[in-house]
């Protein structure tokens, strides 16, 4: 995977595009860094139920204890709010991902307010699908 950039990195490129137009594309652009994942990956326990778009994401703990996340879509501008969440829960543990709030974020980016209800709906998804995974690891 290509390196994404922090979440203090994140808001600041997002806040320099001048519209959401371009930082939709921004978004795409991060979801591009991802690396694509295996057909073997593609299996109903990888899967996030509640996204309109296919979504799978995939949890390993490293022996750090610092989980590895790993995540696909069908569509670009998913893969690109996969890339965002995956930057907000980069370099944490279960234990951390659980009492992490990302909405906060989201809210500084003015994300959810530019979504539509079902991305909005998707991404919550995506959130409780991470934390619940970081809980049964934990």
């Amino acid at each position: 995977m290509a390196v994404l950039p922090d979440k203090e990195k994140l808001l600041r490129n997002l806040e320099r595009c001048s519209n959401w137009e371009e930082k939709y594309l921004y978004i795409i652009e991060l979801g591009q860094r991802l690396s694509p994942l295996d057909e073997s990956a593609r299996i109903p326990a990888n899967i996030i139920q509640g996204c309109q778009s296919q979504v799978w994401i995939i949890m390993q703990p490293g022996d750090d204890g610092v989980i590895k996340l790993s995540g696909d879509s069908d569509a670009a501008i998913v893969k690109g709010l996969i890339a965002v969440v995956f930057i907000l829960y980069q370099q944490m543990t279960a234990q951390d991902i659980v009492a992490f709030d990302v909405r906060p974020w989201f809210e500084k980016m003015s994300l959810t307010q530019h979504l539509t209800p079902s991305r909005s709906q998707g991404l919550e998804a995506m959130i409780r699908a991470i934390r619940t995974k970081a809980h049964n690891i934990s």
